[in-house]
């Protein structure tokens, strides 16, 4: 098995040619993910997270850069991967155990019929039911029975918890970490609800604008960081400055230390949510990702001026 389930260098994906700049859904992304890690992807709606997703399943090719997938090109890869698009698309026609059926006869020798059955049936659902009568939150569980019946080594997961009710979402996120668990699945999923990912994910890839911003563990990333209170006229260089605001003489900041901090500052470090709102109400603050990515050069330490804020391939069986 390959240390590395995603890796991409210069990355993109294009969409029409009408003008010359228009489409770019990704451009220079580049990026790697340890296997095993379960990975939070975020980022503002149209920044690319779900292009991502399709490219690494092999359901789409890129227009420029490479990938590897599983330390194979991402076609190649597709019995090995996965994957749930945001709309899961199912055959309507289909009962879910006609459903479960045919990803059996598409994955012979891979197939875990019990844990397909399981996930249906803690959800209630009848074997008999037609796809076309299930409502958003059943179609999603019908969707990742799918995908984890195959037994993937990589699960790609596109907003894979918007149709579920609290009850559902808990369960079958608990039902996801222990597949990572148990089997060492590299699991990478997309969602606007931060919040929701901080317990469950080790790993962050932030994307902006079709490009990587933010890419690492999280523990690591925020460690990197640091919530700061000190007074007004305070200089913040040499540090990087992802936000700022005064109040008064009061000055607050999230920065990327690039020395010891005064002492008569107070610190905090940041949670998830905090770090990734920062960043995606600041586009242009200097983004931070891993060491020795050729097109990733370390953030800059000079000084920031701070600123004030005013198909049916989408289920792969």
């Amino acid at each position: 098995m390959t240390d590395t389930a995603l890796e991409t260098a210069a990355l993109g994906k294009r969409f029409g040619r009408l003008r010359r700049s228009a489409g770019w859904a990704l451009r220079d992304c580049t990026f790697a993910l340890p296997a095993g890690r379960v990975c939070a992807v975020v980022g503002p709606n149209g920044a690319g997270k779900s292009t991502l997703l399709a490219l690494a399943a092999g359901v789409m090719a890129p227009t420029e850069g490479s990938l590897s997938v599983l330390g194979r090109p991402a076609g190649e890869a597709r019995a090995r991967v996965g994957y749930v698009a945001q709309d899961k698309p199912l055959y309507p026609q289909l009962s879910v155990a006609e459903t479960l059926r045919m990803g059996a006869d598409l994955n012979p020798g891979r197939w875990d019929t019990r844990a397909a059955e399981r996930i249906v049936t803690d959800g209630g659902l009848d074997p008999k039911a037609r796809i076309r009568t299930l409502s958003g939150g059943q179609r999603t569980r019908v969707a990742l029975a799918l995908a984890l019946g195959k037994k993937p080594e990589l699960l790609l997961l596109d907003e894979p918890m918007a149709d579920l009710d609290p009850l559902a979402r808990h369960e079958l996120m608990g039902v996801l970490m222990s597949q990572a668990a148990q089997f060492g699945t590299t699991i990478v999923m997309s969602s606007h609800v931060v919040a929701e990912l901080e317990d469950s994910c080790d790993h962050l890839l932030l994307i902006g604008g079709g490009r990587v911003r933010l890419n690492g563990e999280i523990d690591e990333l925020l460690e990197t960081h640091a919530r700061v209170t000190t007074a007004s006229d305070t200089v913040l260089d040499p540090h990087t400055v992802v936000e700022s605001r005064t109040t008064g003489r009061q000055l607050t900041a999230l920065i990327r230390p690039a020395a010891p901090l005064p002492a008569d500052w107070r610190t905090s470090t940041p949670s998830l949510e905090e770090l990734v709102l920062s960043y995606l109400r600041n586009p242009e603050a200097p983004g931070k990702t891993d060491p020795g990515s050729p097109t990733n050069p370390p953030a800059p330490t000079t000084p920031t001026t701070p600123t004030t804020p005013t198909s049916t391939k989408g289920v792969s069986a």
